[in-house]
Formats: structure tokens, sequence, C-alpha cells
């Protein structure tokens, strides 16, 4: 079940043999996974509730991220993974061609 876990915390894993996560919608407003190295690593879910379940834009450790994956070493290293969650869609956001997540092909 530890995918139910990770999905409801706002992330999954397509592929695991691959070291990336895609970003989904959180069931949480926060969460803190703390990890074995003493480093945490934060998933903030800002205006999360029923009626806003789509992400709108994101940050990771306060950067923009512009695509609706990251990769492992994103949470090894610690840090904060924020949402800033609405009611209906942000299609642009994430929706580049190069945005796309990597696939089982590359």
């Amino acid at each position: 079940c530890s995918w139910y876990v990770m999905s409801a915390m706002g992330f999954y894993t397509v592929d695991p043999s691959r070291a990336e996560y895609v970003i989904g919608s959180p069931l949480f407003d926060e969460v803190t996974i703390h990890l074995g190295n003493g480093k945490d690593f934060r998933i903030v879910a800002n205006d999360n509730s029923d009626q806003n379940i789509y992400i709108q834009s994101a940050t990771l450790n306060g950067e923009p991220l512009n695509r609706p994956w990251f990769s492992h070493s994103a949470i090894v290293d610690g840090g904060e993974l924020r949402l800033n969650m609405g009611p209906k869609p942000n299609k642009k956001w994430g929706s580049a061609p190069e945005a796309a997540p990597p696939s089982m092909s590359q």
C-alpha cells in the first residue's frame, strides 16, 4: 500500500525502476518526511480543499517548478515541494513538451 501513501502525499512513481516521481493532488495540506540522513522533505499544498484539487503552480526549494515531476534526489537532499491549489486546472502548468515526465523509452 506504499503507492497509496505516496499518492496521498501528492506524488507517485510510474515506473518503480526509475528514480522520478509524478506530482498529483495531495490529500493533506502538509506532510513532512523525516529522512534517515537527518534531513526533512516537506510537501505543502496551499489552499488545498475538496474544491481546490488542481495544481495551479509549484515550487521546489523556492524555485519555480514548471513540470509535473521531480527526481528522487530532491527528496534525499531534503527541502520543500510547495503546490498552489485551485478549483480549475491550470492548463499551462506543466504542459510544455519539455515538461513531460521521462518515459521508459528514454
